[in-house]
């Protein structure tokens, strides 16, 4: 489960305001710090498949969301990806 600290942490990254908590690139970089802790925890408990499972659900939510960035904002699509370190 993703701390209160590292959320605040993701959201500030990439929010467009202050009290922005919804757009899609805060969406990603919330996904990613869950994807993250997800996989530490996959790697630890192999067969742990309903984890495999949420994260594999995560990680499609993800390139969803990436795909709408690209689509309607490009310029946004490629800062997101940048500031996360994410590869296409």
């Amino acid at each position: 489960m993703i701390t209160r600290e590292k959320k605040a942490e993701a959201i500030s990254k990439l929010a467009r305001s202050k009290s922005d908590v919804g757009s899609p690139e805060v969406q990603v970089s919330i996904l990613t710090e869950r994807i993250k802790e997800v996989t530490e925890h996959v790697k630890q408990n192999k067969h742990d498949f309903m984890a495999k499972r949420g994260l594999m659900q995560m990680v499609g939510q993800r390139k969803k969301l990436l795909k709408y960035l690209e689509r309607t904002d490009f310029d946004l699509y490629k800062r997101t990806i940048a500031e996360l370190g994410l590869r296409k």
